[in-house]
């Protein structure tokens, strides 16, 4: 009998919501088999059984997170979560830092313990009482304060039977590659392997781009139509997954995008522009993201070259990255900011506004 992560993947194959994907294949069958071993409940009096996650990794845009997607919202685990890897470790440190600086009542409080000095203990059990199931989108470690934790605290959960379901773009023996101190970071590489089937997923198709190639992502004007379109864009490329706020932690600030949805952003040009932002956030959000909706783009006057600058930075982030912008504006780029302080040099942004908008972005995608 088909499971119900199959009987939803073939519903969309039917109606044409996805197309089929060799390459995908098998994914989809470690997918299926850990959806059957979760299923499994332990006896009476007995810890839940040991069971071997998955490891998708492979180039963007090959249909990782859409399985992901699947996966999570048809497994029979009611006890589950799924977050963005490094909005997990922002939380993993915000609980080392409350064990640390907290007396025995606040830790208590959080932890329903407060002996001991090793914080990676608490901070695995209290992290399995929430969730039998983690699902990481966009596995990746470049921090040394994360690589010299994930060792410890990821032995510690699977003591507790946490089961991992990841996505990334790169093979786990790629991980925190020329890393400080990576010799220290290499059991957790062969850690990995030995707690999830890793399963490479490189079709020839980007399937991110396919979905955007020839389409309008550039909408204008600020009218009912050019919204309509903008709004149906999203809505397709979030397909059913849910929206959610996504927190950045940039030079110890909480920077919160309101309305993610996976790799995908939303935002307005208020939210990221009028508000006193720097270029570290900007980076951090072309970082996290693949793509980002931006809308109400405004035609600017003089007396908002400060905006001007911020998207300025906020383009130029982007367009380094590689990432995908879909644009709801009053005008076209050239027309955004026609005088002021600094409108010779934002010819330069609308000039990368306009390769970005183009059938061809990003080079090499």
């Amino acid at each position: 009998m088909p499971t119900a992560l199959r009987t939803a993947y073939d519903a969309r194959i039917d109606d044409g919501r996805l197309t089929h994907d060799p390459a995908q294949a098998a994914a989809l069958d470690e997918l299926d088999r850990l959806t059957r071993d979760l299923a499994k409940r332990p006896g009476l009096f007995r810890k839940a059984p040991r069971v071997r996650g998955v490891y998708l990794w492979g180039p963007p845009g090959r249909g990782k997170s859409m399985l992901m997607d699947l996966f999570y919202a048809c497994s029979p685990e009611p006890s589950k979560t799924r977050a963005h890897f490094h909005a997990f470790m922002a939380r993993v440190h915000d609980l080392i830092r409350q064990w640390r600086e907290g007396d025995a009542d606040a830790r208590r409080a959080v932890f329903g313990e407060h002996r001991g000095d090793d914080p990676i203990g608490p901070v695995a059990a209290l992290i399995a009482s929430e969730a039998r199931l983690l699902c990481f989108d966009e596995f990746q470690v470049t921090d040394i304060a994360d690589a010299m934790i994930l060792g410890r605290l990821f032995e510690a959960l699977n003591e507790h039977r946490v089961v991992l379901a990841v996505t990334s773009n790169r093979e786990p023996g790629d991980l925190y590659r020329d890393g400080i101190n990576r010799q220290l970071f290499v059991p957790f590489i062969d850690q990995i392997r030995e707690v999830c089937a890793v399963v490479e997923v490189n079709g020839a198709r980007d399937w991110r781009r396919d979905r955007l190639a020839g389409r309008t992502v550039w909408f204008q004007p600020l009218e009912p139509e050019a919204r309509e379109g903008f709004e149906a864009l999203w809505a397709e490329m979030k397909g059913d997954e849910p929206e959610e706020p996504t927190h950045l932690t940039v030079l110890g600030r909480d920077v919160v995008v309101e309305r993610t949805a996976g790799g995908l952003a939303r935002a307005t040009f208020d939210d990221l522009c009028a508000r006193p932002r720097g270029p570290q956030d900007y980076l951090a959000i072309a970082a996290r993201f693949h793509t980002l909706f931006l809308s109400d783009v405004p035609v600017l006057g003089s007396d908002r070259h400060q905006e001007a600058r911020r998207l300025v930075t906020l383009i130029d982030a982007l367009y380094e990255a590689k990432a995908r912008l879909i644009v709801l504006a009053a005008a076209e780029p050239e027309a955004l900011y026609p005088s002021g302080t600094g409108a010779f040099e934002f010819e330069r942004t609308a000039s990368r506004l306009r390769e970005m908008a183009s059938a061809s972005w990003p080079p090499g995608g």
